[in-house]
């Protein structure tokens, strides 16, 4: 059975390499002599060659196409130059080879290729940071999702953030597609996308812990923000082979990253191959897949208890969430005017029925509280320290990230038997709580402190 390879080389010893893969025996064939990436991935896509050879210098090469083209099913080998080899193995390709290696080199990479899958290329180190204060282990990402309708997704992520933030070093990334709105919760007059610039270097192969940190603007207080687009017809800038990248590179650059991301992912069952074409969803698809926690955000009223519910179903249908990730549950804005009179109640008990979720974390409404926060620009702890809405958030980052002698420090001390500040006893005193526990039935009870 002849192997059909499809060619995209600009070095000028690609007669050599064409001779020397249909010679006899060797059970390859040049079936396309491709002049620039697109015809590559014409020929590629409509299944004429199930191998590619191409210079890395070849405009329009990078990650995205290289992902594209293995979604449809080519193994790649690209030749490259020596002092670009770092870069170039870093745009996924399945072999690297040199350019000064010559024809002969490429041509026996190509039928190794062919005859077997080889070993995997070594990742490129990553360049030394000793300024970076995050500790050896990789940081951690939380993806804050959620059903359409604005439940406070975006909201919930900024402050969520900037809790995170006392535990390390934390990054905020806006990566809606829909409707991007960090810098304007956050008061940020930044008309540049800095997740754009990002995965256009990830893309290329350039993006490194420096050039992300680089890309990032430090906040006043609490984390560093990477910006998100500024129109939505942008979503395009955005490819999940690109934005793969910007996890991984994230991970090592802060303890936590809080990723903000559009309510959609439609497409994740569509059938087609994975990298085969942009899809509207692929930002919000890519982060959830390379979540570590998922934060499920519904609002606490009718219509927004029935798209939680129905968002649930979906994502765990979808299975587009990795396999270790841990789900949270959060359900904002509860109030009694929406929920009823005992609205807590009437939260856990929806969710226990219709979605199997016995452990919620519940918001309370605040609208007060937020609207200071949105008119300063700020989030919760910056304006209203002692809100409602912002305890909840506070335990989800301790329950995450682990109690922190930054927080003992200033006066609150954790754990059982721990006595608090008097300003958090006096907070504790205006802002009653209502703590949900579970009866041996299993059935939700309401417990006031």
């Amino acid at each position: 059975m002849t192997t059909g390879v499809l060619l995209a080389v600009t070095h000028p010893q690609e007669a050599e390499l064409v001779a020397l893969v249909d010679a006899q025996g060797t059970g390859l064939r040049v079936v396309r002599r491709c002049a620039d990436v697109p015809e590559v991935m014409a020929a590629g896509l409509a299944g004429l060659g199930s191998l590619a050879v191409l210079s890395a210098d070849l405009p329009g090469v990078d990650r995205p196409v290289l992902g594209r083209l293995a979604g449809a099913g080519l193994r790649t080998v690209l030749i490259a130059a020596a002092d670009d080899l770092p870069r170039c193995r870093a745009l996924g390709a399945t072999i690297v080879v040199t350019a000064e290696s010559g024809p002969e080199a490429w041509a026996r990479a190509v039928t190794q290729l062919a005859r077997a899958d080889p070993a995997p290329e070594p990742a490129p180190a990553r360049p030394e940071a000793p300024e970076n204060p995050v500790a050896a282990e990789q940081g951690r990402i939380a993806v804050v999702w959620g059903p359409r309708g604005a439940p406070g997704r975006t909201t919930v992520a900024a402050n969520l953030a900037h809790e995170l933030s006392a535990h390390g070093q934390a990054l905020l990334i806006d990566a809606d597609t829909e409707a991007p709105s960090v810098t304007q919760l956050l008061g940020v007059l930044d008309e540049t996308a800095g997740i754009a610039a990002a995965a256009r270097l990830a893309g290329d192969g350039r993006l490194d812990d420096d050039a992300l940190r680089t890309l990032t603007r430090r906040l006043a207080r609490g984390p560093r923000l990477l910006t998100g687009l500024t129109r939505a017809d942008r979503w395009r800038e955005l490819p999940a082979a690109s934005l793969d990248v910007v996890w991984e590179t994230a991970r090592n650059v802060a303890h936590w990253t809080v990723v903000d991301v559009a309510a959609g992912i439609d497409g994740a069952r569509d059938g087609s191959f994975p990298g085969t074409a942009p899809r509207r969803h692929q930002a919000t698809l890519s982060a959830l897949a390379a979540a570590d926690v998922v934060v499920v955000v519904g609002a606490g009223e009718p219509v927004g208890m029935h798209r939680l519910v129905v968002a649930l179903q979906e994502i765990t249908e979808a299975g587009v969430c990795a396999p270790h990730a841990r789900r949270v549950v959060v359900v904002n804005r509860v109030r009694a005017s929406a929920a009823g009179a005992n609205p807590e109640q009437a939260v856990v008990e929806s969710l226990a029925r219709f979605a199997g979720v016995n452990d919620p974390l519940l918001v309370p409404d605040d609208r007060a509280a937020h609207d200071r926060a949105v008119l300063r620009g700020a989030v919760l702890a910056e304006v209203a320290p002692g809100s409602r809405a912002r305890v909840p958030l506070r335990e989800l980052a301790d329950r995450l990230a682990g109690p922190t002698g930054d927080r003992r420090g200033r006066g609150e001390r954790r754990g059982r038997g721990g006595r608090r500040g008097q300003g958090d006893r006096r907070r504790r005193t205006e802002h009653p709580r209502t703590r949900v526990r579970t009866s041996g039935a299993g059935s939700p009870v309401i417990a006031d402190p």
